[in-house]
């Protein structure tokens, strides 16, 4: 039978939106007694646009219950906000819950955020003992490890400079490096290693699946990377609004996670009236609805790596145009860089005022690496300042991809994309 060794029993955490404290008990008096009388309050700013004192909380965590086991490695994954940080937060004993139990057996080491436990005026090796210190290690257990940290981490040549002049790539490889070598009972990883680059990410996932095979460790690992997840964790848990929305088998929760992923309705948002269209284009042609099909015609939010994506677009013309184009750039979600750009033609006439078509674009992703991509579109003409519509990044969805994390980052040969219009009179 499978040993549990963390225990959740309702937890909540509740964040009060505001200022708590104004820094001395008579002003905090002072404000108190002006909420009882309905009053402003005297020690907000002048010109504040709230000076009535108002009582605004969040509920952070909802109940959450949940049981983990020994070895276990527990992908949990959810949209921004839903309560991931706060979470393991609260397991590291960073923040206290506001109510609820956690009981749990052995040592936990964190990995929250770039730098965490780190003083930046003390050096890489003062650090690592620092680290230690605090997670409940004593001196001669470090000097046995600390060559094994220095060689995973891979900032001996600065190991005696102060952290403060590392980059926040160094920062979470020494980071890492300490928590997984601190032969911590239960690790808990956020989505810091984002930062590593893909060799270092590589080199932590092994680590964590390591620690929790062979040397029967539980390990807790945050990420938007659902290729990670899926390799690296067996069973996730997916949060919502501070709940545990549903837990199984990573295929399963990832599966029921990308399902939630909203494609915001862009004909709803495209004739509403409070919709303002870039500065730069003229409006002459404008796109009014947009989704994402499978070959079968379903709507999809992802693919996997060798599928074939559907771009289906309804556009309608103002104004007579000889020619108009499709541009569609694939942006790097962290750089921002543009890793591929398609520019076809829509037919091969001039298009006539009062014309309603669609457009459906056809993307072969066989070499395209796992992850999510920002895309955009442009509807335009021939020449350099004929723009006629446009869909950013915070219009249309991000691609989506489930692939192999191990296919390594290549900015000029990332995306082998065969593309193709088909133009519909609607």
């Amino acid at each position: 039978m499978a040993e549990t060794v963390i225990k959740i029993e309702n937890l909540y955490k509740e964040y009060r939106l505001g200022v708590i404290g104004h820094g001395t008990l008579y002003r905090d008096l002072q404000s108190w007694w002006a909420r009882i009388r309905q009053q402003e309050d005297p020690n907000t700013l002048i010109g504040h646009e709230d000076r009535i004192i108002k009582n605004e909380n969040i509920l952070a965590l909802n109940n959450i219950n949940l049981e983990i086991n020994k070895g276990e490695i527990l992908g949990i994954i959810g949209a921004n906000g839903a309560g991931k940080s706060t979470l393991l937060k609260i397991l590291s004993k960073v923040t206290a819950p506001t109510s609820g139990v956690i009981k749990y057996k052995g040592r936990i080491a964190s990995l929250l955020e770039v730098g965490t436990g780190f003083h930046t005026e003390l050096t890489g090796r003062e650090n690592i003992y620092l680290n230690a210190a605090i997670n409940g290690m004593d001196r001669k257990e470090v000097e046995r490890k600390l060559d094994e940290i220095v060689i995973f981490s891979g900032v001996g040549k600065f190991l005696d400079t102060p952290v403060k002049r590392y980059s926040s790539g160094m920062y979470v490889r020494l980071g890492f490096a300490v928590a997984a070598h601190l032969n911590p009972d239960i690790l808990v990883v956020d989505e810091v290693l984002a930062v590593g680059d893909a060799k270092f990410q590589k080199k932590a996932i092994s680590k964590m699946n390591d620690i929790s095979k062979n040397a029967q460790k539980t390990v807790l690992f945050v990420s938007h990377n659902m290729g990670s997840i899926r390799k690296l964790c067996e069973n996730s848990i997916l949060l919502k609004n501070g709940s545990i929305a549903f837990k199984g088998k990573s295929d399963e929760v990832i599966n029921r996670y990308l399902e939630g992923v909203s494609i915001k309705s862009v004909k709803n948002l495209l004739s509403s009236k409070n919709f303002k269209r870039d500065k730069k284009v003229d409006g002459s042609v404008r796109f009014s609805d947009f989704s994402i099909r499978d070959k079968n015609g379903k709507e999809r939010k992802s693919f996997y790596r060798g599928e074939k994506i559907y771009y289906h677009f309804s556009f309608s013309t103002f104004e007579d145009r000889e020619y108009l184009y499709l541009e569609s750039d694939i942006l790097s979600d962290k750089s921002g860089e543009v890793l591929a750009t398609i520019n076809l033609r829509v037919g091969d006439k001039p298009i006539k005022k009062g014309f309603n078509g669609k457009i459906i674009l056809e993307v072969e992703t066989g070499g395209i690496m796992h992850g999510e991509f920002p895309i955009l579109f442009l509807l335009h003409g021939r020449g350099m300042y004929e723009d006629y519509d446009f869909l950013s990044r915070y219009i249309v969805p991000p691609l989506i991809v489930l692939g192999d994390e191990n296919v390594q980052t290549n900015t000029n040969f990332l995306f082998h994309i065969e593309s193709k219009l088909q133009l519909i009179k609607s």
